[in-house]
């Protein structure tokens, strides 16, 4: 087990590739610490990764309220005694072309998708320090490398978790604490939902291995990169998006 008795927070941790997260991280040991904002999913998910032999808890928080983060970090501290893993995993897309984009559909994805990521990474810092060891993982998007249609808000977003990640890396990585993050493709997920079928079998199309990505797919990465495994890898920003960028 790669991550054995690891203390590994997750947000946006109830779906999606955060679930799939959360019950990767179960299956190699970890002790699982699942945040989303509905109480009622949150349980679930705390449920399956105990099913699935771990020690889990969860916290139901919305990441864009810096005290109920705080306050979350605080009981994990105080719980575990340690933090070894923090995913910033949780986002949401209000996705509209710039002329149409309104200034709610703006500031709620910067909110979740950038400013959570601040404060996510800076709860967990200090505790981090003081133990001389930690990974903090945020996930990106290829948008946030190359930019999307009608998605100004979201690719602003995930560009700038990218300038977070090699930041964060110069600054931590002294102190032994590695920041990486994850880029992924079109991963089948609910954030997909509303993407009518003739626009995902181009998606498809569009991706050399002809398929969109598994959320279990984005887990594995997931936790390569909190193990020991990927010791020596930081600031580093990995496309999981099957050749879509090429």
């Amino acid at each position: 087990m790669r991550l054995k008795d690891k203390v590994s927070i997750i947000t946006g941790a109830a779906q999606g590739i955060g679930l799939a997260t959360a019950l990767k991280f179960a299956a190699e040991g970890a002790i699982v610490i699942v945040c989303d904002m509905k109480p009622e999913a949150v349980d679930a998910a705390v449920a399956q990764c105990r099913e699935a032999g771990a020690q889990a808890t969860g916290f139901a928080v919305d990441v864009t309220d810096r005290a109920a983060v705080d306050a979350m970090v605080a009981a994990v501290k105080a719980q575990f005694g340690r933090i070894d893993v923090l995913i910033n995993n949780a986002g949401i897309t209000r996705d509209a072309r710039l002329q149409k984009m309104t200034l709610e559909q703006f500031d709620a994805v910067i909110d979740v998708n950038l400013r959570a990521v601040f404060h996510c990474a800076q709860a967990v810092t200090d505790t981090m320090v003081e133990q001389g060891s930690g990974v903090i993982l945020n996930a990106s998007s290829v948008v946030g490398i190359y930019g999307n249609f009608g998605q100004t808000n979201y690719a602003a977003a995930k560009f700038g978790v990218i300038g977070f990640t090699k930041t964060w890396s110069r600054e931590l990585g002294p102190k032994g604490i590695r920041v990486n993050a994850v880029a992924p493709g079109f991963i089948e997920t609910p954030i997909l939902s509303t993407i009518p079928d003739k626009v995902m079998d181009q998606m498809r199309a569009e991706v050399p291995l002809r398929r969109l990505g598994r959320p279990e797919e984005i887990a594995s990465v997931y936790a390569f990169l909190a193990s020991d495994d990927a010791s020596y890898v930081n600031g580093a920003v990995l496309e999981v998006a099957g050749g879509l960028t090429v």
